[in-house]
């Protein structure tokens, strides 16, 4: 392959390729502004700019070409030299960083950017120690753009990322350059707010602290935060995301890059969607009917009644002779939907085995850049359709129905009992689906509280695709795995853990905590499922990043 040689070191290089993409590829920092992989290149923040050198097809001696080249706009050519620590290059950046601070406000102590801000990091490598600008700043206001976005106009640099977003992404147009000079800012068009589904990713995008997220304002700083690499648990999307949390608590979903999926964004919705986690509805204790309210002080013993509860209600039904039933949320892992239904066809093997409700809103939208949002807002009702199919025909049970079949089951009284399971990130019982549920016991294992939490037997807390590990399949019939960020609520157990204590209790084992992994690997033996032992992606756990402040104890 052709090479090229960046400081001294030689790279290979693609036909088509630009000096800073080669440079990025390699982990060779180069200095760069308006430059994004996704968008056009307009070479217009000038701090990339680097000595090149060509050897004369005739001497073959090296030649410079005159004048300092934008690396973000230059191709690569075979035997092409570049310096960007040279005397002229490193004035150039210097020149380029006094620039942009002349009227920059330089308030890093209360900027939310602080920390993963370009123009902090490059003035502390590449600007000035003091500034020589002693005239007054000009001072631009501070502009509320859009439902999610704040811009801080007197901290752009105008690399122009956020416009050409609105323009060649989205293709929504609600961002432009207004004025000239030192005047010229970022601005919105007249009555048409920055209010398109992919908003939020300008945020990402922006290199310094001008445009804002609202919801995030103020609330943590950087440095404070961990990422764990995670899958939107919201869609049928499966955008690879950071959940960025501290202390137990989720701050922020960013969008963590991946050409195969999501590219480098991720949909509003699945940015700001996940309040649930914390909700003041969360179930935090078990629930058994007629027993005394939980006590936190006794939740171990309280989850032992629960567990043996469930397990009673349940045998007392296949004593009966009658069908068990089984309903699992399209919103909990595979893992979960394995484990759960593992059980419950341990006891029955003809149980009643079905998806849960399957949301649907507006219609599949796909962007101007390629990006496509979905309808369907349930992250895994490929992957807990598959778990069930596999298990059911192992086991010579019959089809696996939808919501409405066994809605229709428990109106008309076929189930001796049912496992019902929810985790939606709103309250998901209709008035149709609590009627059909009176009269048949009903085990719930959910996240929030709802209608049928007054008519279960059992009330087991579950926790939110943050609070576990697991397995989702997206509308792309893509398998991906993703660790667990936080920590369950008070005494919330994942899905998975809840059908491993149950089976536990029925065997008179103690119960011991188990992992998806594991689960996983037990699911890889069952015919119709080997695809969990070879196709899983697995996300780079380079990508996670731990809170990097440290303390000293006074």
């Amino acid at each position: 392959m052709p090479q090229i040689t960046i400081n001294g070191t030689a790279y290979e290089f693609q036909k088509g390729e630009k000096i800073l993409q080669v440079a990025l590829r390699h982990d060779v920092e180069i200095p760069h502004y308006c430059y994004h992989p996704s968008l056009s290149i307009p070479a217009n923040c000038r701090i990339c700019l680097a000595e090149v050198a060509m050897p004369n097809p005739k001497s073959g001696k090296l030649e410079t070409m005159g004048q300092l080249k934008p690396t973000c706009q230059t191709d690569c050519a075979e035997g092409m030299v570049v310096t960007t620590d040279s005397p002229r290059s490193i004035a150039n950046q210097k020149s380029v960083m006094e620039f942009l601070l002349i009227n920059h406000p330089v308030d890093c102590p209360v900027c939310d950017k602080a920390g993963e801000c370009y123009l902090q990091d490059y003035s502390h490598e590449y600007g000035r120690g003091q500034s020589r600008f002693l005239e007054e700043k000009v001072k631009n206001p501070k502009k509320d753009i859009g439902p999610n976005i704040l811009l801080y106009s007197d901290r752009c640099i105008m690399c122009t990322r956020c416009v050409r977003f609105t323009r060649e992404v989205t293709g929504t147009d609600e961002l432009m350059v207004d004025g000239r000079g030192d005047r010229e800012m970022i601005d919105v068009f007249p009555g048409k707010p920055l209010d398109n589904p992919l908003a939020g990713n300008v945020t990402d995008i922006c290199p310094v602290g001008a445009l804002l997220d609202k919801e995030f304002l103020f609330q943590q700083r950087v440095w404070f935060l961990t990422k764990t690499p995670s899958v939107d648990g919201l869609t049928a999307s499966g955008d690879n995301i950071f959940v960025e949390h501290n202390d137990g608590k989720v701050h922020r979903i960013k969008p963590r890059t991946n050409m195969d999926v999501n590219t480098w964004w991720i949909t509003d919705e699945v940015r700001y969607s996940w309040k649930h986690v914390h909700s003041e509805s969360r179930l935090r204790l078990p629930r058994v009917k007629g027993a005394p309210a939980a006590d936190a002080a006794r939740a171990g013993a309280e989850w032992k009644t629960a567990l043996a509860a469930v397990q009673g209600v349940l045998a007392a039904a296949w004593a009966r002779q009658q069908r068990l039933g089984l309903m699992v949320s399209p919103m909990l892992t595979c893992e979960d939907a394995f484990a759960l239904a593992s059980r419950v066809l341990a006891l029955d093997p003809r149980a009643e085995l079905a998806v849960g409700p399957v949301p649907f809103r507006g219609e599949d939208r796909t962007f101007k850049g390629g990006f496509t949002m979905y309808a369907e807002k349930a992250p895994n009702a490929r992957g807990v359709r598959r778990v069930l199919e596999a298990l059911s025909a192992r086991r010579g049970g019959g089809a696996v129905h939808d919501s409405a079949a066994f809605t229709a089951a428990l109106r008309a009284k076929q189930l001796g009992a049912a496992v019902i399971t929810g985790n939606y990130p709103s309250d998901w019982v209709t008035p149709e689906f609590r009627d059909a549920c009176m009269g048949t016991p009903i085990v719930l294992v959910d996240t929030l509280e709802n209608a049928l939490c007054n008519l279960a037997e059992v009330v087991l807390p579950g926790a939110t695709w943050t609070e576990k590990d697991g397995t989702f399949e997206n509308a792309k019939h893509r398998l991906q795995a993703f660790g667990r960020a936080i920590a369950p609520v008070d005494f919330a157990r994942a899905e998975f853990q809840v059908g491993a204590d149950l089976e536990s209790i029925a065997a008179g084992r103690a119960l011991r905590p188990v992992d998806a992994e594991t689960i996983r690997a037990a699911m890889s033996a069952v015919p119709g499922l080997e695809r969990f032992g070879s196709e899983v992606h697995v996300p780079d756990l380079s990508f996670q990043q731990s809170a990097d402040m440290q303390f000293a104890e006074l």
